[in-house]
Order: C-alpha cells, then structure tokens, then sequence
C-alpha cells in the first residue's frame, strides 16, 4: 500500500493558552500531527491582532488544512480567514465554550480523542456547511463583514456580555456569573424590528438569537434543532419574561427543551435584518457591532474537517 502523501497544515494556537490549563494542548497537536507525517507550521504569537496577520499570510498559502487550537474565538478567526475557500477549518478544542465543536461532534475535554478525531479526518475529504454572513457597521461608521458558523445573539445574553466586558473584576466565569446577575436584576424587554426572508415583524423579545449549529455559551441549546448544511438558520425569539419565569426556562436550554414554552418561537430564514437600539450582536461568542445586522446563509461556504465526514447532515433528525 503507498504511503500518504504528507499533508501541509497551519495549526494557529490560542495566545490566551500560554498560562493555563490548556497550554500543553497546542505543542501535543503540533507533535501528534507531525509525528503523523505531516507538515506542520506552528503559530504562536503574543496576542490575538498579531495571530490574525500571520494566520491570513499562511492561509494565503493555500495549505491542505488550517487546525485552530482553542475555543469559539479560535473557531471565529479559522471561519473568518476560510469562509468562502476551499481551505478545510480542523478544531481542536481547549477553551470554555467550545460550542462549534462540539456540534460538529468534535470530542470536548479529551485532548487526546479530539487530536485522533482530528487525525482520522484528514484521511477523508473535508465537509463543506454553510456559513453565515453579516453585514454591519463598526464604531466609526465602516461598512464591515463578519463571518460567523456557529450562533449569532443580540439580547440578554449579549447584554450580559457587555457587562463582563466592562468588569475588571473578578476574573474568568465568575465575572460572567456577576454580570449575568446584575443585567437580571434590570431584566426589560427590548424593542426588535425583525426582518426574516424580507418580513417585517416588530416585537417586544427578551432574546433573539440566529443559529446555524446549536449552542452558545458552552452548551446551551439555544437552537437544538439547528443543521449546519441546510441552507437555513433557526431563529430563535424569546417573548418577555418575567425574572421568576426567565429563572424557570432558563436551565431548559442546557437540554433544549425550552421550545415547547409559550414564549418561545423558532423561524427558520435564509436572510436575517435585526435592529434594536443600544443593543450589540455576538457571533461565536466575539461581539460584532450594535445593531442593525442584515445576516444570510451561505450554503457550502466553510470547509470543516470533522468526525464522520460521510454523514448529509448533523443535528435534526
């Protein structure tokens, strides 16, 4: 039997993983796929600007595969220099979400299945999922776009995650656990114009969120019967509740049982507009811009290596 032809990765490994528990994680995969035949180049660098330069110069390359090494900001990045290409986006996931993955049935919180999964998929042809694609204006009145592949959210969630942004202290989950209790204390519907497939609806909500795979915020079904190659995203719009009710529906979404909740609606749309004021959107836990968004899927765009590369589609049965 001839031996495989050695393949040329890019792996780009989270900055933020230098100190932590995951740091080991990024040198393993390097050693594991090199160990496998491959051609690795190694990306570390001092912070996340400085990786986004050197990531795009290597892609630019055309590489047989770029991994990520880290969480959904990690994925983000890999979508956002691959959406589009032919270029297949491996995951190996260390960091606290890890919702793409996870999705995509990646192993989460096992380095070393997560590595073999990712070494069995470069034995087979990469996936191709559709992407999502936003449209948006930044601070200073640019017209930008933002790729995302997972879930986009503009609601109480992301509004929790302006506060943690804002908060010095105290550092990692606790910070998020503080914001969340702060905003829930202030817990107020919000105004949305929402266009889906060119429909207007204008609706009190308390969060929209627009999903091409499941989760947010590790492992929060937000959209549990979302499928990452069909063509649609499930949208997802949460009526007022008050604090007492939102405290009750609120751990359904771990299981995604929280659809069956009178509050609770799902569309599912091609092209997404969402404007509400004073409200920002996040995709893939990275914050995009303030509202209004204008979002469409596009089918096929992102090449991912993935378990079982065979199967037409994941999630919906």
């Amino acid at each position: 039997m001839p031996t495989p032809k050695p393949l040329t990765i890019v792996v780009a490994i989270n900055p933020s993983a230098s100190f932590g528990k995951s740091r080991g994680v990024g040198p393993e995969v390097v050693a594991r796929l090199r160990a496998a035949g491959h051609l690795v180049t190694s990306l570390q660098e001092p912070n996340f600007a400085r990786l986004i330069e050197v990531a795009a110069l290597a892609v630019a390359q055309r590489p047989d595969a770029l991994v990520v090494v880290g969480g959904d900001g990690m994925v983000s990045l890999g979508v956002n220099l691959l959406a589009t290409t032919t270029v297949p986006l491996g995951i190996v996931p260390s960091g606290t979400g890890n919702d793409m993955a996870r999705g995509l049935g990646i192993p989460v919180g096992d380095t070393r299945a997560a590595i073999d999964a990712l070494l069995e998929s470069l034995a087979r042809p990469s996936r191709a999922i559709d992407a999502g694609r936003i449209r948006h204006t930044d601070d200073a009145g640019r017209d930008q776009l933002t790729w995302f592949a997972c879930v986009l959210s503009a609601g109480f969630d992301a509004i929790v995650n302006e506060r943690a942004n804002s908060l010095r202290h105290p550092k990692g989950k606790n910070r998020y656990l503080v914001a969340l209790a702060i905003e829930l204390a202030k817990l107020r519907p919000i105004t949305y114009r929402l266009v889906l497939d060119g429909v207007e609806t204008v609706t009190d909500a308390a969060l929209i969120a627009v999903g091409n795979n499941q989760s947010i915020g590790g492992g929060m079904r937000v959209t549990p019967d979302a499928v990452v190659d069909d063509g649609l995203f499930d949208v997802l719009v949460v009526t007022p509740l008050s604090r007492f009710a939102f405290l009750r529906v609120f751990p359904k979404v771990f299981a995604g049982t929280h659809l069956g909740h009178r509050a609770v609606t799902v569309h599912r749309a091609k092209t997404v507009r969402i404007e509400a004021d004073r409200i920002a959107a996040y995709a893939d836990g990275e914050r995009v811009s303030l509202l209004p968004v204008d979002i469409e899927i596009v089918p096929g765009a992102l090449h991912v290596l993935m378990p079982d590369a065979t199967v037409t589609s994941v999630g919906r049965t």
